[in-house]
């Protein structure tokens, strides 16, 4: 754990690229082999499932420091982080353990379903042991809150220069449902075989937000269009006489959408497609609304099987055949894939995601403003000569979005944020007119800069009427443009209504809270097409 935490250190502390890089390379070359294996799952966002919940570690906390539980309560906020309060407050060690991160992860594992007795007696001698900087980490790990500013691709790009080995090589073996119960280091990342995981996915090609005007790109000719479908992005493959569907997140997600497995009825083994899982009612797709129904569920009932149905989208071949086609061309890509969906049955779950036909930008710029009557978020540009990247890079494939839908709404509750804007009030409910009453409808939190939350924690201070926790009600003056790209109705909140992606795009200075937008407003909204 102290070399990890050293690692962790000179991660958080270094904002240049090269060092973060040079510092991982330097672990994954020292480190012993579990505890390397520990590092990548850790990383990749592969966490412990939580063991303690926050409750049982306050008052343990508030127990081993010798305080009262209001005041570390009290401290929190304070801080801005509770594993970080914690870690301050203890009394020093009694020693220094010189258990290594596998066994800490071995212990926290066998935690799991464990009376509250036992748990608490192992968190309070993992403390004995343990520093601050250890505590702190220790601590994320055994609320599940583990995370670090590293991208996976940063890593990938460590581990090739720890190992030799190439980098998106390593980035295919990264991927999947293994952790580090299930696979070693050298199954993993030294073993030649290493790609046989029939289950395993291809590192998603992610998109820029188009910058300018896409006559900058240059020459139609050279490009292709499609829309930007406003769903869930995932592969479907079929391997093995299995099919397995994985969300860009890496979430194994097949169980969720049982309608994907007919597609082995229709295509060979050795297939790979990405593209859009969509609601879909028989010719076009539903809003989102009606896939969000079936997120996060286990099992979909067959009421909800009927109701939302869902197809894939299919935009691009990875693999036909067995055989990996990424580095081949887009255009290439796309025309195997249109000829292997072209003959597909009406019933089957899966087609190709049509072309947008363009020879000219102006064109293209017309054709987007109909996105929304597609369902649509906008258009995607593909440089027809571009291999299937892992990962983001600059240059092959934009992302062009509509503009997002935009209210003016009052701020009525703030709330301190977190980390390094702990003592910043930057969290924020806002409200719309409903008659002569405001009626809350969104949260938001980003979109302005660190500058002005500033001056509105000083103004929430001095304009507090209510305080409820850490939530200050405030005086409803000041008035936000708030920007989202989708409304949905939704019985569980008092307006009626609930908003996608909500962030805040101004502060409206010059706007009393008189003048901001009403429920109507927002209600007339959701009878347009796309929302």
């Amino acid at each position: 754990m102290i070399r990890f935490a050293r690692l962790f250190e000179a991660l958080d502390q270094s904002t240049r690229t090269t060092d973060k890089v040079n510092a991982l390379a330097a672990y994954f070359a020292e480190a012993e082999p579990l505890d390397r294996l520990w590092t990548v799952a850790l990383f990749s966002g592969r966490r412990p499932r939580r063991a303690v919940t926050t409750t049982e570690l306050r008052s343990w906390a508030a127990e081993a420091a010798g305080l009262p539980l209001w005041l570390v309560d009290e401290s929190y906020p304070v801080v801005g982080d509770l594993a970080e309060t914690i870690a301050l407050i203890l009394p020093p060690p009694d020693h220094l353990s010189r258990r290594p991160l596998s066994g800490w992860m071995a212990l926290l594992r066998d935690l799991a379903g464990q009376p509250e007795a036992a748990r608490r007696a192992a968190i309070l001698d993992a403390w004995a042991e343990l520093d601050t900087a250890q505590r702190f980490l220790f601590n994320k790990l055994v609320t599940g809150g583990f995370r670090v500013g590293v991208s996976q691709k940063l890593m990938t790009r460590a581990l090739a220069q720890a190992t030799g080995r190439d980098e998106a090589e390593l980035a295919h073996r990264l991927m999947g449902s293994w952790s580090p119960e299930t696979t070693s280091w050298e199954t993993l990342i030294q073993a030649e075989d290493a790609g046989a995981d029939a289950s395993r996915p291809y590192p998603f090609c992610l998109a820029h937000p188009l910058e300018g005007e896409p006559a900058n790109l240059g020459s139609p000719q050279d490009w292709c269009a499609e829309w930007k479908w406003d769903g869930i992005r995932g592969q479907l493959i079929l391997r093995e006489g299995r099919h397995f569907v994985w969300s860009r997140g890496e979430e194994l997600m097949t169980d969720r959408f049982p309608e994907l497995a007919r597609a082995l009825d229709f295509l060979p083994p050795g297939t790979v497609l990405d593209g859009e899982i969509l609601a879909w009612d028989g010719t076009a797709p539903l809003p989102f609304a009606a896939l969000q129904r079936r997120i996060g569920r286990k099992s979909v009932p067959k009421k909800l099987l009927a109701e939302a149905p869902v197809i894939l989208l299919a935009y691009d071949l990875l693999e036909w055949q067995g055989r990996d086609l990424r580095a081949a061309p887009f255009a290439e890509r796309r025309a195997l894939l249109d000829r292997a969906l072209g003959d597909l049955p009406p019933d089957a779950p899966v087609r190709p995601s049509p072309l947008v036909a363009f020879d000219d930008w102006q064109i293209l710029a017309n054709i987007r403003t109909e996105a929304r009557d597609q369902q649509a978020e906008g258009l995607m540009l593909k440089r027809a000569a571009s291999p299937y990247h892992a990962g983001r890079k600059k240059g092959d494939w934009w992302k062009w979005k509509l503009d997002p839908h935009t209210v003016d709404a009052v701020m009525i509750y703030a709330q301190a944020g977190h980390g390094r804007r702990a003592t910043l009030y930057t969290d924020f409910t806002f409200a719309v007119w409903d008659g002569d009453a405001l009626v809350p409808f969104a949260k938001a939190y980003s979109g302005l800069t660190d500058a002005e939350f500033r001056e509105i924690t000083a103004w929430v201070r001095s304009n507090t009427l209510q305080r409820f926790g850490p939530v200050r009600q405030v005086k409803p003056e000041l008035v936000f443009e708030i920007a989202f790209e989708g409304i949905q109705q939704s019985p569980r909140h008092k307006s009626g209504i609930a908003l996608r992606f909500p962030r805040m795009l101004r502060w409206r200075r010059d706007k009393p809270a008189a003048e901001a937008n009403r429920l109507e407003d927002l209600k007339q909204l959701l009878a347009l097409p796309g929302t």
